[in-house]
C-alpha cells in the first residue's frame, strides 16, 4: 500500500509559477511509475504528465509541454511538478498517482492522493 500526500497547490495570477510536490509513505517506491493529474470544474480528469519508476522517462501533456517539468527525488519519497507560466486555464485539482511498473501503460493507476487545489486568475 501506499499514500500519496499532495500540497502546493493555491491562488495564483497568470504567469506565476507553483511547485506541486506529492509525498509518498509505503514500500517499494522506486518501483512504481508516477503521474499526475487534474481535474477541473464540469471537466473530466486528464493526464497532466509522467514519470517512469526510475525517472529515465516523462511525458507531458500538449497543454503543458515546455510549461510544466514533473521529476521525482526518490530519496525523499517525492514527486514534483514544476509549473511555469500558469494560464486561467490550469485552474484545477491537481491529483499524483501511482501505478507499479510492470503494469501496462493503459491500466489503472494502483493509488491516488486527495488532490490540492490551484487556482489561476486572469
Amino acid at each position: 500500500q501506499v499514500q500519496l500526500v499532495e500540497s502546493g497547490g493555491g491562488l495564483v495570477q497568470a504567469g506565476d509559477s507553483l511547485r506541486l510536490s506529492c509525498a509518498a509513505s509505503g514500500p517499494l517506491f522506486s518501483g512504481y511509475n508516477m503521474g499526475w493529474f487534474r481535474q477541473a470544474p464540469g471537466k473530466e480528469r486528464e493526464i497532466v504528465a509522467t514519470v517512469n519508476y526510475d525517472g529515465g522517462s516523462t511525458i507531458h501533456a500538449d497543454s503543458v509541454k515546455g510549461r510544466f517539468t514533473i521529476s521525482r527525488d526518490d530519496a525523499k519519497m517525492t514527486v514534483y511538478l514544476q509549473m511555469d507560466s500558469l494560464k486561467p486555464e490550469d485552474t484545477a485539482v491537481y491529483y499524483c498517482a501511482a501505478r507499479w511498473r510492470t503494469k501496462a501503460t493503459n491500466s489503472p493507476y494502483d493509488f491516488w492522493g486527495q488532490g490540492t487545489l490551484v487556482t489561476v486568475s486572469s
